[in-house]
């Protein structure tokens, strides 16, 4: 079921995660971290407490939006010509029972595997998926 990257056969299409929500997340990043160096920055000529306990508050929130932007960047699906690929996952045509609106695809084998809703025409995905199923 799950196949090596080669044995998929040509690569027909990419479809990465939409640029509207990396840049979203990106300034979400960039303002957190303005953010955090303005409370410390208070911080230091204040010496409030307070100042300190945002600027870490920022700070979490920096760091879990550059770790959801890199795990974003993992969620791409690569259409093949014997399958696609999804994160870490080769899946052949064959395997594929079927795919739902919520892009839920169901295998052969019991197991489900969803698509990330966040990549760039996700309708157009579903389409190609459902269109090789037997």
């Amino acid at each position: 079921m799950i196949e090596t990257p080669k044995t998929l056969g040509k690569l027909i299409a990419v479809h990465p995660i939409a640029p509207a929500l990396v840049q979203r997340a990106v300034f979400i990043a960039a303002l957190a971290f303005m953010f955090f160096l303005a409370m410390m920055f208070a911080f230091y000529i204040r010496q409030n407490i307070l100042y300190f306990l945002l600027s870490s508050a920022f700070l979490v929130l920096y760091l879990v939006m550059m770790f959801a932007l890199l795990m974003q960047r993992r969620s791409t699906v690569e259409v093949c010509e014997n399958g696609f690929r999804t994160k870490k996952q080769s899946i052949r045509w064959t395997d594929v029972v079927s795919v739902s609106d919520e892009g839920v695809v169901e295998l052969v084998s019991g197991k489900n595997v969803a698509l990330a809703r966040s990549v760039v025409r996700f309708d157009a995905v579903l389409a190609v998926l459902r269109k090789h199923l037997k």
